[in-house]
């Protein structure tokens, strides 16, 4: 095989598109410039054909390609992930962290922050050992569904149909959360807008009720609790959270609440999901990367702290894996345990200390302090209330900074960056978010 056919065999057996690349000779410079076009690099052979790259890349004579970034603006090949729609869903970051991680050597990976855990599900998915926490009860669900799962995707599908084919009821949920068509109008005799129709509250009873009445064991609980809020999520009638809904029913919320099965796979793997204060947890946990994305608060003095915590986004998915029929208050009906008295978090937390620092920003450094990782992966939003000046004060006292990656939502562009002040300018604008690498000095 000749130096051209191999590297077309070698492209071809990591997925790549070879189809525009050799349509006639290139050089391998040629070929890494054509990188944009590339989809689907694979975990697992990252680091190991980066020789044989750079060995055949050597035959063909064009030396300067091992000088090159090789892999800097390719795109990994993100396993599939499943969550609720969330404001902090990190799919866009997937293929930077995993980057970041597979450039370290990780094998054991902290998610401090899981949410709706689609970082932890792609890591698991990828073969690392992976410790999951969050705060959340029905982000612990997520966790537990994805990562401690031991049977077959297809074993759960006698439950599934059991639970599909439940009689509706009128129940608590259809009371607070469910409302009627009215031609379109989400607004109910009550002057109250719902976030879901009356057809599919009374199914969530019903069904809520039988997993209770089935005793299941925590594993297939969690399984059916994440379908149904997969399912739910798909006929809401909300903009992705529960502190305010819609005035008029969205289109898929005429739509039925019918569970799958998620899609998850047996793993041998010792994954542990916590649902910990997560300063609380980090002393106590072994792993060689920690990967951190704090819930930040908004950065506008004059917003009330309530509208940015998410146990205030996403109460209604508490009360349905809880099932406890909590208290209600205010014209969402949120729990009264998300109110702003006691549903406080340090990482959200929009006042100055005595010190006139941020305490989001006391914080952070408190946790990367803590934090026994080598390697620490932090996310950073620049509509949050720790400043780009004091983060980098933090970040800068504590390790190394190994790669930093910006990314700009409103224009859906991802840039690799060197670690200078660049970033820190950048910051002040809006709809920026970046990811940190760090390796922390030795204690």
């Amino acid at each position: 095989m000749d130096s051209h056919q191999e590297w077309t065999e070698l492209f071809r057996e990591h997925h790549w598109r070879v189809d525009r690349l050799f349509t006639q000779p290139v050089t391998c410079q040629a070929v890494f410039s054509c990188a944009s076009i590339v989809v689907g690099w694979p975990h697992s052979g990252l680091g190991r054909d980066q020789r044989r790259y750079c060995a055949i890349a050597a035959r063909i004579g064009d030396s300067n390609v091992t000088q090159l970034p090789l892999f800097g603006d390719i795109v990994v090949d993100v396993p599939p992930t499943q969550g609720i729609k969330y404001a902090g869903s990190k799919l866009k970051l997937l293929p930077h962290i995993l980057q970041m991680i597979e450039k370290v050597g990780a094998k054991t990976v902290l998610d401090g922050f899981s949410g709706t855990t689609r970082v932890s599900q792609a890591l698991a998915r990828r073969g690392y050992t992976v410790v999951c926490n969050d705060v959340a009860a029905w982000s612990k669900v997520f966790g537990t569904c994805y990562l401690l799962n031991k049977k077959k995707r297809e074993e759960y599908q006698t439950l599934i149909d059991h639970l599909n084919a439940v009689r509706p009821m009128d129940g608590w949920f259809t009371q607070h959360y469910g409302g009627r068509p009215n031609d379109g109008c989400a607004i109910q005799r009550d002057g109250r807008k719902k976030p879901w129709q009356i057809h599919n509250t009374r199914k969530l009873d019903a069904i809520r009720q039988e997993i209770e009445v089935l005793a299941l064991d925590p594993v297939s609980k969690a399984v059916v609790l994440t379908s149904l809020m997969l399912a739910l999520d798909r006929v809401d009638s909300s903009l992705g959270h529960f502190a305010a809904y819609l005035k008029d029913w969205s289109p898929r919320s005429y739509g039925d609440l019918v569970l799958d099965i998620p899609h998850v796979v047996p793993s041998s793997l010792p994954h542990q999901v916590f649902q910990r204060d997560i300063l609380d947890l980090v002393p106590h946990v072994a792993v060689d990367l920690a990967y951190f994305d704090p819930p930040y608060g908004s950065n506008n003095e004059k917003m009330p702290p309530s509208r940015v915590r998410y146990a205030a986004y996403y109460h209604v998915w508490t009360s349905v894996v809880l099932f406890d029929k909590p208290d209600l208050f205010g014209k969402a009906n949120r729990r009264c345990d998300t109110a702003d008295s006691v549903a406080a978090s340090a990482f959200e937390e929009f006042r100055r200390s005595a010190r006139g620092r941020f305490i989001a920003v006391e914080a952070i450094e408190q946790l990367i302090e803590t934090t026994p990782a080598r390697w620490t992966i932090l996310s950073y939003s620049s509509g949050g209330r720790a400043t780009a000046q004091e983060l980098d004060d933090v970040l800068r006292r504590h390790g190394r900074l190994l790669d930093v990656v910006e990314v700009e939502y409103k224009k859906n562009v991802m840039a690799g960056m060197k670690w200078t002040h660049e970033w820190t300018r950048d910051a002040g604008e809006a709809n920026r978010e970046f990811l940190f690498l760090l390796e922390k000095r030795a204690a």
